[in-house]
């Protein structure tokens, strides 16, 4: 077997296990305190769309916006975790579906519809990238792991039917909280991010945002090991081991920032039941994902109670 071959297998650390236990145990042990506005916040038809904070694991709020019928009751429900950057993704075909609740947070302190384009000065690829406890990237998964907690105790949705989903690194993230949450029982991960590492930062890391670990480690060559082992603990590859909820995960065939082969090479790694959708597309929504994220969904998110 070559060795580009063999960067194509999960490599997961000895201690992996225990890294996202602790990680997993701070999260469920943050105390859960939220608060809706009880008064629709945003114009997106067919759905009422709270806004929403909570405590975050560091004691911090964390904002974000819950949408559902009018009506709703014990629906099917999701966490929608948003792609890469500062800002909110907002409520709309792609973020919400008919008859499900979902919720979406925004993962940097923002407020719930908080909007602003990339700039290379506030990217956080590297904050904290030299070791695994410190990546900003654990208190996000841990964030999302609560966000979870919170949705399953709202009135609008069944504690029991709970999924997560997003695109990017948003569909790397939702693998990751359908890894790590006992919540959590079908997953959809559109064009997952940080897949194959080793490879992918010899390959496409010219393009931001992923550059700019790369502009990270230019400033000191012995940095190189050190953020490949914190990678080891966050390559969606690697988590995907222990994924063990239905997962649908799709890649597009011309996407330049989560390339194919990463996005296959996470698939092939997931442990549990799993579909593939490929999608004649760049890195971007695909209308199909709207019908067919839904059916996936409704046929998956089905059975007895998850504990939180």
């Amino acid at each position: 077997m070559s060795e580009s071959a063999d960067l194509f297998r999960p490599y997961v650390p000895e201690d992996f296990d225990e890294f996202w236990a602790e990680a997993q145990a701070e999260a469920r042990s943050t105390r859960l305190d939220y608060h809706r506005s009880l008064r629709n916040d945003f114009d997106w038809p067919g759905f009422v769309v709270e806004t929403l904070q909570f405590r975050g694991v560091q004691g911090e709020t964390v904002h974000g916006w819950i949408t559902y019928p009018p009506g709703a009751r014990r629906l099917p429900s999701y966490l929608w975790i948003p792609p890469y950057g500062r800002e909110s993704i907002l409520p709309n075909r792609f973020s919400t579906r008919e008859g499900f609740c979902t919720l979406s947070l925004n993962l940097h302190g923002e407020a719930a519809f908080h909007q602003e384009k990339y700039r290379i000065d506030r990217g956080y690829f590297a904050d904290g990238i030299a070791e695994p406890g410190t990546w900003i990237f654990r208190r996000m998964l841990q964030n999302c792991l609560i966000a979870v907690r919170v949705l399953q105790a709202q009135i609008e949705a069944d504690e029991s039917k709970i999924g997560a989903m997003g695109l990017s690194q948003g569909g790397g993230m939702a693998i990751w909280t359908g890894a790590i949450s006992p919540i959590v029982r079908a997953v959809v991960a559109d064009m997952p991010f940080l897949g194959v590492m080793p490879w992918a930062l010899t390959r496409n890391a010219y393009r931001y945002p992923l550059k700019e670990v790369i502009d990270f480690l230019e400033d000191s060559p012995i940095r190189r090991q050190m953020v490949l082992n914190t990678l080891s603990y966050f390559d969606t590859m690697n988590v995907a081991t222990r994924c063990r909820v239905p997962t649908l995960v799709s890649f597009g065939t011309k996407d330049p920032a989560c390339r194919p082969e990463t996005v296959e090479a996470i698939f092939q790694a997931l442990a549990g039941p799993k579909e593939l959708a490929i999608y004649d597309w760049g890195h971007d929504w695909h209308v199909d994902m709207i019908a067919r994220n839904r059916d996936w969904f409704l046929q998956q998110l089905s059975g007895g109670p998850a504990e939180g």
